[in-house]
């Protein structure tokens, strides 16, 4: 008999460390692109399956409306079960639904593998950081969360232009059929490399769980309904069942010593500041993302394919700045670095903003490098900062939250830009990347606060917390 799996008290050893932080990044790939491929061939799509723009909207929507609703009930039952578990079921029915995706011949076919996705896509995004937690040690926990940010944000990047190239040389099946091969190898090498860890002791919250869902999917909903102007009643309907179910569940999470909704995770002053810095520079991140190529376009002319390569920048400057910050946070304080990158992230939208009518792509190059370099230096401190400052049996939660946040600034970045380009036809684009300035500059704040006492403290009781485990073990 094979010996039982052992779970490593600081890290992976090599070279399983480096095939298990493959495996993460194959998986994040898969599932990170594939939120943003079907927004480009959605009119492709429409136009093959003869369906209506309004109902080919599902498409999209109900990947994403999977991967909220499900996002902090799998981190919990991470928890309970393993992060692995969780993982590679995630990433089998990911591959299963792929394949569904690319042999559905009808609208609602491909709207209900789509949703079977983005539950697979859930499964990977909701405990991909925990299982960083074990497979780096401590001293380089930096260097892996910067490999996830990186990882994470170049995806969501190119994620349009693999689209565009997909549907340039072949029919739109072929977007989700390029997941079936590369999710069967990456759940081989999961089988193998993914690191095995303790279960918890305490049961799944099913009632938890079915709030958070109704909490989460409603509020998104209406973040979007509003953005997108939908009628008043349906919007204040939408945020009133989501007002009453947070409600309910936030009294429930109190009492619990595993909240799914971790609330005590929020209450680490560190942690909490960590949340809202995600969420503002997520919101400001997307509020640029979507508004970037209309300005483009609009204002200064550009063709699609110019618009393209002039936004190459931005995740090339990520994915320089995102593994030197993962070198720095181990070195210097993740607010400070936190705080700076999120300064340089404001003055490159800002100066896009403000961008002269007879600006040179020389010129939009190097504000995009700016902006991205700025994003990258904050993201993985700040992610950082999240997992470590999580007792290590509630990594899950932390994850979980980490990916919520995320979500949570997407969607109100996306919202706003819709709602300002409705109210403003002529200039919402350049006033979307005002409003990204603001949300960074927010993002900055919260960011230098965790540089504050009460932060300190917040941190200090994590560090003693896991120094009394690691005695223990």
């Amino acid at each position: 008999m094979s010996p039982p799996p052992i779970e490593h008290a600081d890290g992976l050893p090599q070279p399983q460390r480096n095939w298990a932080i493959l495996t993460i990044a194959l998986g994040l790939v898969m599932a990170v692109i594939d939120g943003s491929i079907a927004n480009v061939a959605l009119p492709t799509i429409a136009r093959s399956l003869d369906a209506s723009p309004a109902f080919s909207i599902w498409i999209v929507n109900g990947y994403q409306l999977a991967i909220t609703v499900s996002l902090l009930p799998l981190a919990s039952l991470g928890e309970i079960i393993g992060y692995r578990r969780v993982y590679l079921a995630g990433l089998l029915l990911f591959t299963l639904a792929s394949l569904f995706c690319a042999l559905a011949h009808t609208l609602p076919l491909l709207t209900v593998a789509r949703v079977l996705q983005g539950f697979g896509a859930a499964g990977i995004l909701s405990v991909n950081t925990a299982l960083i937690r074990f497979i780096y040690p401590g001293a380089q926990l930096g260097r892996g969360i910067g490999i996830n940010a990186l990882v994470v944000a170049i995806s969501a990047a190119v994620g349009p232009t693999v689209a565009s190239f997909i549907l340039a040389v072949g029919t739109w099946p072929y977007l989700f059929a390029i997941n079936v091969p590369l999710g069967i190898v990456t759940l081989a090498l999961g089988w193998r490399y993914l690191p095995h860890t303790r279960p918890a002791v305490h049961a799944f919250d099913w009632r938890s769980a079915g709030l958070s869902a109704i909490a989460f999917g409603f509020g998104i909903s209406a973040i979007d309904s509003a953005g997108h102007g939908e009628a008043l009643y349906l919007c204040a309907f939408e945020f009133a069942v989501a007002a009453v179910a947070s409600h309910l569940l936030y009294r429930r999470q109190r009492h619990l010593p595993s909240p799914l909704l971790p609330v005590d995770l929020l209450s680490i002053p560190i942690f909490a500041l960590s949340i809202g810095t995600s969420i503002a520079s997520f919101c400001g991140q997307m509020l640029a993302f979507v508004a970037m190529p209309f300005y483009l376009e609009n204002h200064f002319g550009y063709s699609a394919v110019q618009i393209g390569l002039l936004i190459t920048p931005w995740p090339i400057a990520v994915a320089c700045a995102a593994p030197l910050a993962g070198w720095l946070v181990e070195r210097y304080p993740a607010g400070l670095l936190g705080g700076i990158g999120l300064l340089l992230f404001a003055m490159g939208l800002g100066t896009l903003a403000l961008m002269p009518a007879d600006a040179t792509p020389i010129d939009v190059i190097w504000r995009m490098a700016l902006a991205g370099a700025g994003f990258g230096l904050f993201q993985t401190p700040n992610n950082r900062t999240m997992i470590a400052a999580a007792p290590r049996e509630r990594s899950g939660g932390a994850s979980g939250m980490l990916g919520t946040a995320r979500l949570l600034g997407q969607t109100l970045g996306a919202a706003l830009v819709a709602l300002l380009l409705a109210r403003y036809p002529a200039d919402g684009t350049r006033i979307s990347l005002m409003v990204g300035v603001g949300f960074a500059l927010i993002g900055a704040m919260l960011s230098m606060l965790r540089l504050s006492s009460a932060g300190s403290r917040g941190a200090e009781q994590v560090r003693v917390h896991e120094s009394q485990r690691l005695k223990g073990e």
